[in-house]
């Protein structure tokens, strides 16, 4: 069955809409073991350790072998990102307010993206369009059923939240991994307040020293920890202006 839907061959593949590859120079080659692959040379690799020839090589056989599959490393790539999204092991937040709710679907993304941190380096191309990212899409609009909102603000309240927690998946990530490479610009973390006040003067930046002087610096030897109060202040943040848009609704 072949339907035009625009989308590369392997997406139409994966929704059910064209005909898998029946024949190959490997037998019992699929496009899932393609994906599987590429996900695990990323997670032991990085993204940037996942090329054609090294999938192959997982697989064990050629890199032209997997073009009955796949176009190109892009489109395994978006394959990827998909197919990790089917491994969190996470279901649909369905217990509490639509806030608990929406508050538990962030977590679901921001373990995502932990458990696969490659993601965030694929620049993103466009919408969703393949079944995992959409069902996950699908979860965090039925949050908000039992609101007043419109179906747009709906789509733009998902967006916005997925949006800060990306963003702070790849700022904690890449702070995390400079800590624990032993960065010494990570490590300057554990003195930043008395840094600043050593650097700086009350007169040329009396914000910064009046934060300091509040003692916020003080006993924060993992800055990882620290980070973990930063998402829930900033998630309770966004979930309190959309709260305040849902009661304008009402």
């Amino acid at each position: 069955m072949t339907e035009d839907t625009g989308l590369p061959a392997s997406f139409e593949m994966v929704w059910g809409v064209r005909d898998r590859p029946t024949k190959g120079p490997k037998r019992g080659l699929s496009l899932e073991q393609v994906v599987d692959a590429g996900i695990r040379v990323a997670n032991a690799e990085g993204i940037g350790g996942v090329s054609m020839s090294r999938v192959a090589g997982e697989l064990g056989t050629s890199a032209m072998s997997l073009y009955r599959y796949v176009a190109s490393k892009d489109e395994l790539l978006m394959l990827m990102i998909d197919g990790a999204f089917g491994q969190v092991d996470k279901a649909e937040p369905v217990e509490g307010t639509w806030r608990a709710r929406l508050d538990q679907w962030a977590r679901i993304g921001l373990t995502a993206f932990r458990q696969f941190p490659w993601i965030l380096r694929i620049p993103v191309s466009g919408a969703p369009m393949m079944p995992h990212q959409l069902r996950y899409l699908e979860w965090g609009l039925r949050t908000l059923g039992e609101t007043s909102l419109q179906e747009h603000e709906k789509l733009s309240v998902a967006l916005l939240v997925t949006s800060f927690t990306r963003s702070y998946a790849l700022l904690s990530g890449d702070i995390a991994a400079a800590y624990q490479a032993g960065n010494p610009m990570a490590r300057v973390a554990n003195d930043y307040g008395e840094l600043i006040k050593r650097l700086t003067t009350a007169g040329e930046y009396p914000a910064l020293h009046a934060v300091v002087d509040s003692g916020v610096f003080e006993g924060e030897d993992d800055p990882i920890e620290a980070f973990e109060q930063d998402f829930r202040f900033g998630l309770d943040r966004i979930l309190d202006g959309i709260e305040a848009l849902v009661r304008r609704r009402e």
